[in-house]
């Protein structure tokens, strides 16, 4: 289905895990398309694959400068940009509080956080002067309750929840959508990334992370980066159109509560610890 067809998009972190997998739904769904990353060789063999209706920019989304030549790269070559994905992202420093490092933390809030605010900034007067685009920010789960991620992490993801909200009331007002999606436990390389393993091993390490994350939710199977893809193709599309200000939780149920069945558990353990003392 070609639910983006004749729309010019740009997805950040492109290169790997969940905004590969966008890049290429996107181009499936007939999109012009700007993959960006730091990855460059990976991020050029990429828009190889997808043909001529995809290019490649070398942006680091923490430099201002970096985030201005990317959206000037998407009009100077497709004259208009329609789809704004803020995708690119680490996973930061982790350990107790008192050990993060200063500068690891400013690091990290550059690519999470200050990233979203640099596109949505240097997006928004082109799509208001269009009167229409949509801007979709991956966001997190650990953005909206604790224990699913590093301090630092969770804490940049929870206030690109909250930009998101607070920026569509303006945009909004100009036909400009603005929402994010918090993936729950998707198996992707950033895991490997997190603890200091190289690109490669990175990659290797995805099947691992599918066997360790399939008994986290009610849904028993690890996220995929194809599910998060699919989710930003329909806010990213006509079929969204009356979706604004919305932070869609895709995660199996991860955050919905204890697992019934370990509630039922428990109810069998106290039911027979209460009749034990009964009889």
């Amino acid at each position: 289905m070609a639910r983006l067809q004749g729309k010019v998009a740009i997805v950040t972190g492109a290169a790997s895990g969940i905004g590969e997998a966008i890049a290429r739904r996107f181009a499936a769904d007939g999109a012009q398309l700007v993959a960006a990353d730091v990855q460059d060789a990976r991020g050029r063999a990429l828009v190889e694959s997808l043909g001529g209706a995809a290019s490649y920019c070398h942006c680091d989304v923490s430099r201002e400068p970096d985030v201005r030549d990317l959206i000037a790269q998407a009009v100077g070559r497709f004259g208009r940009v329609d789809v704004l994905v803020n995708n690119a992202g680490i996973p930061g420093p982790g350990g107790p509080i008192e050990d993060v490092d200063a500068d690891a933390f400013d690091a990290a809030i550059g690519v999470l956080l200050r990233s979203v605010f640099l596109g949505i900034k240097h997006a928004a007067p082109l799509m208001k002067r269009q009167g229409s685009g949509s801007i979709v920010s991956t966001a997190s789960v650990a953005g909206l309750r604790t224990g699913f991620g590093p301090h630092i992490y969770s804490a940049a993801k929870a206030a690109v929840i909250h930009l998101t909200h607070s920026v569509a009331m303006e945009l909004g007002e100009s036909g400009v959508r603005v929402n994010c999606i918090c993936p729950g436990g998707i198996a992707t390389p950033i895991f490997g990334k997190g603890y200091g393993l190289t690109p490669e091993a990175a990659d290797r390490s995805v099947p691992l992370m599918k066997q360790l994350l399939a008994n986290m939710q009610p849904l028993r199977r690890a996220g995929l980066p194809a599910d998060i893809a699919n989710a930003a193709a329909w806010l990213a599309s006509d079929d969204a159109s009356f979706v604004n200000g919305h932070a869609l939780v895709v995660d199996g149920g991860l955050i919905g509560g204890r697992m019934w069945s370990e509630v039922q558990q428990r109810r069998d353990a106290l039911d027979a610890a209460l009749r034990g003392l009964a009889g």
